[in-house]
């Protein structure tokens, strides 16, 4: 029987939803059969919230070091002392908490102390800091595992869609685009797909820039100069690259569903529809990294935290996906490390 995988939790922004996804998706004993979670937070604030949110019934268990962690409960680590809880208030030091949290994380994934980290929502204005100048946890990820070829990669049951541009100001999303980068961001969702999701041959939608595909270049030339071209290049390198696709068509008509993943030019233009179609489902994943890094698809919910009403289901997918990716890619490295299991499981894979 193979140990279960020890899944870190970073509690994000305390003045949100975060504590109470996290007790309601651990009531349910069902997950601890087969990860042991450890979250990485403030034994005050969640003792608070256990008591404002009625759940008195759930116990955190403390402990000093991931290497501590009971496989059967919900571990907790304290990381920040200081806390005052402030419901739904944004708060400097719950930013600052939130960036302790990761740093005591990801220096346990760096000790291979834990095997992953899921990270609960954050407000990006208050966890910015003198020495935390990162636009988000995309971009600190990156550059804790040394790595420059990433991407956000959004999952759901329904579609997953990753950006040529991130967070930046929209009058900046022109400028940024250019082939080099498409096609850099084509290879990364190309392997990650067949890395991370176990499909051989990936078909990715290529989404235009303008409108109506630029209307012949009436309506920009981004599409016949950039994206076009980088499409081909991309096909010349073996991706199954398709496009480009005029956004509201795409969608409207439902033929994303005719493609394994999307390719958005821009945040806006893939994260609408995929929050408007998935509604509540959906989980943020980090494409390209050495370590898995999920995250729900959902902000700190301060107009609802402290209710009781916040819903656990998008901290459960991120779970979930986390350890379905942990162990594809386990399995990938034990298939490299001996080819001939990778016959014996395709010939099994052809008889279920």
């Amino acid at each position: 029987m193979k140990e279960k995988i020890r899944i870190g939790i970073t509690h994000g922004d305390f003045n949100g939803i975060s504590y109470e996804i996290i007790m309601k998706t651990f009531s349910d004993m069902a997950i601890n059969e087969f990860v042991t979670p450890v979250i990485y937070g403030s034994s005050k604030a969640a003792a608070y919230y256990r008591k404002t949110l009625h759940m008195e019934y759930f116990n955190f268990n403390p402990i000093n070091d991931a290497s501590e962690a009971n496989a059967r409960k919900t571990n907790i680590i304290n990381v920040s002392d200081n806390v005052k809880v402030e419901i739904g208030v944004h708060s400097p030091a719950a930013g600052k908490s939130s960036v302790q949290a990761l740093d005591a994380a990801v220096a346990d994934l760096q000790n291979e102390k834990i095997d992953l980290i899921v990270t609960c929502p954050v407000d990006k204005s208050n966890s910015h800091s003198e020495s935390y100048t990162f636009s988000g946890h995309t971009e600190y990820l990156a550059e804790k595992f040394k790595t420059e070829d990433y991407m956000m990669l959004m999952v759901s049951d329904f579609m997953k869609v990753g950006f040529v541009t991130g967070n930046i100001p929209f009058a900046k999303i022109a400028e940024s685009i250019n082939r080099e980068l498409i096609v850099s961001k084509l290879s990364i969702i190309n392997n990650c797909l067949k890395k991370d999701f176990q499909i051989r041959a990936p078909r990715i939608a290529v989404l235009s820039l303008n409108p109506h595909n630029g209307d012949m270049g009436m309506l920009g030339d981004e599409e016949i100069n950039i994206i076009r071209p980088a499409i081909e290049e991309a096909k010349a390198n073996g991706i199954l690259a398709f496009g480009t696709y005029a956004p509201d068509g795409f969608f409207a008509s439902g033929e994303f569903s005719n493609f394994d993943a999307i390719l958005s030019m821009h945040y806006d233009q893939g994260m609408i529809p995929f929050r408007s179609i998935g509604l509540s489902k959906g989980v943020n994943y980090t494409a390209g990294l050495p370590i898995v890094r999920t995250s729900p698809a959902h902000g700190t919910g301060y107009d609802i935290a402290g209710k009781g009403i916040a819903q656990p289901s998008s901290l459960r997918d991120a779970i979930f996906l986390a350890a379905e990716i942990y162990n594809n890619r386990r399995l990938q490295n034990e298939i490299e490390a001996n080819p001939l299991k990778q016959r014996v499981n395709y010939q099994h894979k052809a008889l279920e």
